[in-house]
């Protein structure tokens, strides 16, 4: 693994006296799409917090692009290259779909404020090439024809839709999904899959997510590491994943366990 993007070594975070995350380890390779999965509780969404810089590790490292981040604000991690979306949607509700992309690319305009109040042709140039980046991104998922309506007003599947849309448009190195799926339908959700697996593609970027929805998970996820009650009970491929008997009792009981060995 000598692309390494992303590596989390012996990460541990404590709430009072409660352990959610106990020296958890993972090295993300540049381009892999992997998946993180577990029951409730698990601690999936707090990782995500440790590796997006919401929560600080108790104890353990975390390091981009060989770099230690521990203690880097989000905002600052978005500019180097780590973006996500979140398990409960987080748009500019009251805004149009196209301004939710431009804000998020907006850290990579380079126009002074001065520039900006006397309208230069810097300005004009850059604002110009971020409303038709906004545009191809929003393409991708079909909303082009929706991008001057408010965001708040659209479909649940098509916030879901425009907040990956949102974490794209910031440029990331490593792009994490939270439940990308929650409240799609059948085929909304086969429609992720397919899209998710062009993103990886065509922008190069590495994906990870958090996913309830089984099929998806095995269906696009080169890797996939297992998390119950704070550690990784398991790591490897959709086909190992599946057949493994902590998987099997952290999903559906121990009886469950017994029932496969049987």
């Amino acid at each position: 693994m000598s692309n390494v993007i992303l590596e989390a070594k012996d990460v541990s975070i404590k709430f009072g006296g409660l352990v959610a995350v106990s020296q958890f380890n993972m090295k993300l390779v540049g381009g892999e799409l992997a998946g993180l999965i577990g029951p409730n509780g698990a601690g999936k969404t707090t990782l995500f917090n440790m590796l997006t810089g919401v929560y600080q590790p108790t104890s353990g490292a975390i390091s981009f692009l060989g770099e230690p981040i521990k203690g880097v604000k989000p905002f600052d991690l978005s500019k180097r290259g780590i973006s996500r979306t979140f398990q409960n949607i987080r748009l500019f509700k009251g805004l149009s779909v196209l301004d939710n992309i431009r804000i998020a690319a907006h850290q990579h305009t380079h126009y002074s404020m001065v520039e900006a109040l006397l309208i230069s042709q810097r300005m004009k140039r850059e604002e110009k090439t971020a409303l038709d980046q906004a545009m191809d991104l929003l393409k991708i998922f079909n909303l082009e024809n929706r991008a001057l309506e408010i965001a708040g007003s659209l479909p649940y599947g098509q916030q879901r839709r425009l907040e990956i849309l949102r974490a794209l448009a910031t440029k990331p190195k490593v792009v994490m999904l939270d439940e990308p799926a929650a409240g799609m339908n059948h085929s909304e959700t086969h429609s992720l899959m397919d899209t998710i697996s062009a993103i990886r593609k065509r922008f190069g970027v590495t994906v990870l997510l958090i996913e309830h929805d089984m099929k998806l998970v095995m269906g696009i996820c080169e890797r996939i590491l297992v998390l119950d009650h704070g550690v990784t009970i398991c790591e490897g491929n959709p086909s190992k994943i599946q057949k493994d008997p902590k998987v099997i009792e952290a999903y559906l009981g121990s009886a469950a366990t017994s029932e496969t060995k049987n």
